[in-house]
């Protein structure tokens, strides 16, 4: 049985609706407001509320900290170890440090504003803000089923325009630069495959042995590092399954670059033989002088970074040698399509969409092709 009526205390309105819990006992649900007319509408929404979601969404006091811990457990299940590590770090970081202590029932849209106010005065991306968001949102919105909360908060946010960054990528006598200095360096044989295959940093690092064949390699895994984690002090690396079916896929490399692949295996063994048990086998195509898989940021710092500046060149992201790649690719001529494959993108929309600055390169060509053909009639 609910009763729904207004109540004024020294000088001040509010909204007050009667109800018995679960276990029969009588509660009460009291809602300041500025009116009376006000006070009869809340009271109203409030009884609605109750009839939708039930009295357990008025009666658990739980704060938003403890209600993660709760959602991350539920949520592990269905998600890979990668994701549910991104989720976890994303709320350590930037969601529990403002709203953690917080009572759920308790939780405004504003309160998700400044959440995402104070990543934004931290200079974080547009991306990771957004990201952030919808892990915190998604939280929510399973409250919201659990009938733990009446409705979501966190939907009502204005969140900050996603800009795309300017594609960087080599040209060609670049490229040919960035090679000449890079065959230089005891990895130069990874940034020739890099550029050459246009796979993620991810991937080549993964590469085993028995993906590599006369033809060219198989994407069948990536290398993941762990994040370091509250309360955990994990760390560490793994190999995963590639996010997409079309992340798995064959690249064909020219032959040249095969044969320095074999002289290359052959190279790794005699060093792994000099250095005995202290050299962790992994049977990986590119590993560290202890064996183990080399760490991007170490790459990118130690000598990315230096060949570029050796080499005179700009100072691209080491994974912006993936995007010279299939820039280089698409000015040479080829179909899109076959970019797209070997990129292993989604589909030949997102790589359209991503290299939207080579398109008026390839409508000039497309348009002299078409010249030369009706001159020739």
């Amino acid at each position: 049985m609910k009763t729904k009526n207004y109540v004024e205390r020294n000088k001040k309105i509010y909204a007050r609706v009667t109800y018995r819990d679960s276990a029969g006992r009588r509660r009460q649900i009291w809602r300041r407001v500025t009116t009376k007319t006000a006070a009869q509408d809340k009271a109203r929404r409030l009884v609605q509320d109750l009839d939708e979601f039930g009295v357990e969404s008025f009666e658990h006091d739980l704060s938003l900290g403890k209600y993660l811990d709760r959602w991350l457990k539920s949520a592990k299940k269905k998600l890979s170890e990668r994701t549910y590590g991104d989720y976890e770090s994303l709320l350590d970081l930037y969601v529990r440090p403002v709203l953690g202590k917080k009572r759920l029932k308790k939780l405004r849209p504003l309160d998700f504003q400044a959440v995402v106010d104070s990543m934004t005065e931290k200079d974080l991306s547009p991306r990771t803000v957004r990201y952030a968001h919808t892990v915190v949102s998604s939280a929510i919105k399973q409250a919201v089923r659990w009938k733990v909360m009446t409705s979501n908060p966190a939907q009502f946010v204005e969140l900050p325009k996603q800009v795309r960054k300017e594609m960087q990528a080599l040209s060609v006598e670049q490229a040919k630069k960035f090679l000449q200095q890079a065959a230089k360096d005891e990895y130069g044989i990874l940034f020739e495959f890099a550029l050459i295959s246009g796979m993620r940093p991810e991937e080549y690092l993964a590469l085993k042995w028995e993906d590599i064949d006369e033809n060219g390699v198989s994407v069948r895994r990536v290398l993941v590092r762990r994040r370091m984690v509250r309360k955990k002090n994990e760390g560490g690396w793994y190999f995963a399954e590639p996010k997409t079916k079309q992340s798995r896929r064959s690249v064909v490399l020219p032959g040249y670059l095969v044969k320095k692949l074999k002289a290359h295996k052959t190279k790794q063994l005699e060093y792994r033989l000099k250095k005995g048990e202290k050299y962790m086998n992994h049977n990986l195509v590119f590993a560290s002088s202890s064996g183990s898989p080399i760490s991007i940021r170490n790459l990118e710092r130690r000598h990315f970074k230096p060949i570029l500046e050796a080499a005179k060149l700009p100072n691209i992201r080491l994974y912006d040698i993936r995007h010279s790649c299939a820039t280089l690719l698409l000015c040479a001529g080829e179909h899109p399509k076959v970019v797209s494959e070997r990129l292993g993108h989604a589909s030949i929309v997102l790589t359209l969409d991503t290299y939207t600055h080579v398109l008026p390169t390839m409508q000039q060509g497309a348009a002299e092709k078409l010249s030369s053909l009706l001159n020739a009639l």
